[in-house]
């Protein structure tokens, strides 16, 4: 068995060296049973430089508060070290907001690389695609018309998220799905479930629509294991799920005709991938509420870092989408995103903290008028 390998690459007796590949660095590996692995060198460094960056951020996250804590002193509470004091201030109170917000960047990093792929367009994000307003209906119902407790409210917006993916779908559906006419259906969708939002706002009394507005706004104050434990589970199942998948996405980014050429079966990866990023940004929405941008960010920063130099003069098209979904790094690079601007939201604004939501919403909406212009630059809108 062996991992399909460029033009250029070492194979063979000559496996192990590292060869140059039109712009690219790759090394081909192979072990002692026979199995070959290409890596992209410029691609491990910079996932190697994302987690070591969200990790980074994750220990200045929990050490940040009233009780401040050095880096030294939160390892130790991490490592069974340190007083009682700060064991419960880690482990207890900090701890699972960070966890939170490494998973919840994972799972909107993945999710939008997906969608970026199969919509084969930049655009193609559960922001600006109306899944976060599916999610923000559901969870809104559930406040509304149920009072319903946390549980209740996360379920919520987990069949809200899922029912509109698999709406949009079935509307964009026509011999297949295409990309602007799913990213047209999606917004479309997204403008109607606004105002169903809106609607459920004045329908609320005071104290729902206060409960209301700070989940929609999007924040990981006040989250603890309750809102760890199935958000792991939940990428734990589906972000393998999708990495197996990474093959056949990189395929349908040259078209339909080109994949099934190439023996992918286009219909089906594309409802499996599909309902898996849905269920994943459903599941983060739920734990921390509609956090807007990170999904479409997150792709982008990623594969800009793994372009080669000679696309990014042009090659590229701007915010055109670039070759392969890279996965693992738009996770890191969401979660990476999600602690840095927590930690940004906590410690910049002195005693007035924004909830993490609209330092994103800020911040993401700059970077989505970047990349409308670059787009229209380019003649693609």
């Amino acid at each position: 068995m062996s991992a399909t390998v460029k033009s250029g690459e070492a194979v063979g007796p000559e496996a192990g060296k590292t060869r140059a590949t039109g712009a690219r660095r790759v090394r081909a590996v192979r072990t002692k049973g026979g199995l070959s692995v290409r890596l992209d060198v410029r691609a491990t460094a910079v996932g190697l430089l994302l987690l070591a960056g969200a990790l980074a951020a994750a220990v200045a996250l929990i050490g940040s508060g009233d009780y401040p804590m050095t880096p030294a002193e939160v390892l130790a509470a991490l490592t069974g070290g340190g007083d009682a004091g700060q064991q419960y201030i880690v482990h207890d109170l900090r701890l699972p907001r960070v966890l939170v917000g490494l998973l919840v960047g994972v799972a909107f990093g993945v999710s939008g690389a997906v969608f970026q792929t199969v919509s084969r367009n930049p655009l193609g994000s559960p922001d600006v695609l109306g899944f976060a307003q599916g999610s923000s209906v559901g969870a809104l119902t559930a406040i509304v018309y149920f009072q319903a407790d946390a549980f209740g409210v996360a379920a919520g917006a987990v069949a809200g998220g899922v029912g509109t993916g698999i709406a949009i779908f079935l509307l964009a559906w026509k011999r297949g799905i295409h990309g602007y006419r799913f990213v047209l259906v999606g917004i479309g969708a997204s403008a109607m479930l606004y105002a169903m939002v809106l609607f459920l706002m004045t329908k609320a009394n005071i104290v729902e629509a206060t409960r209301a507005t700070t989940w929609m706004t999007g924040s990981l104050n006040g989250r603890d294991w309750d809102q760890v434990q199935p958000l792991a589970a939940v990428c734990a199942v589906l972000v393998p799920l999708l990495l197996l998948f990474g093959r056949p996405l990189r395929m349908l980014e040259m078209g339909d005709d080109a994949a099934y050429a190439l023996g992918v079966r286009v219909d089906r990866v594309r409802i499996v991938v599909l309902l898996a990023a849905v269920v994943l940004v459903a599941a983060a929405t739920a734990a921390a509420g509609p956090i807007s941008f990170v999904a479409l960010t997150a792709p982008q920063l990623a594969r800009r870092l793994t372009l080669p130099r000679w696309l990014k003069g042009g090659g590229g098209g701007g915010g055109a989408p670039m070759p392969g979904p890279n996965l693992v790094l738009s996770g890191l690079m969401g979660a990476l995103l999600l602690v840095a601007a927590d930690w940004a939201s906590q410690r910049l604004f002195g005693a007035d903290q924004l909830p993490v939501g609209v330092l994103t919403g800020v911040l993401g909406g700059g970077h989505l008028l970047w990349l409308l212009a670059t787009e229209r630059k380019a003649g693609r809108v």
